[in-house]
């Protein structure tokens, strides 16, 4: 038995520091594909070349096309476009609509035991096209938000407690995006429930900002977008899977009755292993929790049909 390999789809600021983070577990092979000629395979270089200096021995191949990421026990799909200014909704969807169709179905075609951790935006859409296109089980068709969104709600509440982010757990659950639902109530430090530890004002204020996670660093960015958080989440998604972890993480998959929802993928805690989303975890959630849940896979829902309506 070799190791495993772990494809990554786009070789951008995400998937680039993905293939990086994977490298560094030196106990993957790494398959870097993007279709910007020489970019994955200056990079897969580049990371190579760390490795005596970083102490690992990972094999990382760049490429162009899909032949090398043929027996892939999991990908990482990080390709599309960001939306640029005055782009509309509706042509980002489009767009990343088409390139995840595409990559979908070049990887399932050589790699049919595959699992699929999408990272693309946005992201609760592209989970339900690459199911689509795919023919996969919904255990094998993953969107990573949850593990990103409950990150950060994680670091202000550390921040803010001034106690380290790794005793700080925390549940986000929803879309991946403005209608994104926070659980404070099931976010504890130490085992302490947080609602004891800092004012209501305090983590409104908290949960507000883990919503506008992203837009606040696009915002310091100004070109460009959240890419060191995004891949350490992709990556911890990944080791669940190929460790056979059995952690409870929060993941965008379909939903079929879960919380009372009904063929629709919205983010939910999933226990991950090797089978991928190997269950739903129901939480208990209050009245307001379970509508604004209720909302956010409404809002889904919307796309979704729009992302149908223009592949059809």
């Amino acid at each position: 038995m070799g190791r495993p390999k772990i494809t990554v789809v786009g070789a951008g600021n995400v998937g680039g520091t993905t293939a990086q983070r994977l490298a560094e577990k030196d106990a993957y092979d790494v398959v870097l594909v993007d279709i910007v000629e020489g970019v994955p395979q200056g990079k897969a270089l580049d990371i190579s070349q760390a490795g005596p200096v970083c102490g690992y021995s990972t094999r990382v191949i760049g490429t162009n096309g899909y032949a090398e990421t043929a027996g892939s026990s999991v990908a990482v799909i990080t390709s599309g476009i960001p939306r640029k200014p005055g782009m509309s909704r509706d042509e980002l969807l489009a767009t990343n609509a088409k390139i995840v169709k595409s990559v979908v179905t070049e990887l399932v075609s050589r790699a049919p035991e595959i699992i699929l951790i999408l990272v693309t935006n946005p992201l609760d859409v592209m989970v339900h096209v690459a199911r689509r296109v795919s023919g996969l089980a919904k255990s094998r068709i993953i969107g990573m938000a949850g593990v990103l969104d409950s990150a950060r709600m994680r670091t202000f509440i550390a921040a803010e407690l001034n106690v380290p982010g790794t005793d700080v757990q925390a549940m986000v659950l929803g879309g991946h995006g403005d209608t994104m639902v926070p659980l404070p109530r099931y976010t504890t430090v130490k085992g302490r429930p947080v609602s004891e530890l800092m004012s209501k004002e305090k983590l409104d204020a908290i949960v507000k900002r883990t919503r506008d996670g992203g837009a606040e660093i696009v915002g310091l960015l100004k070109t460009g977008s959240a890419f060191y958080a995004p891949s350490a989440s992709a990556v911890d998604m990944v080791e669940a899977i190929v460790k056979d972890q059995k952690r409870v993480l929060p993941c965008a998959v379909l939903c079929e009755g879960e919380y009372g929802l009904k063929n629709v993928v919205v983010g939910v805690p999933v226990k991950i292993g090797r089978g991928g989303a190997e269950q739903i975890m129901e939480y208990e959630l209050t009245v307001e929790e379970r509508a604004a849940l209720d909302a956010s896979a409404n809002a889904v829902q919307e796309l979704c049909a729009a992302v149908d309506r223009l592949m059809t």
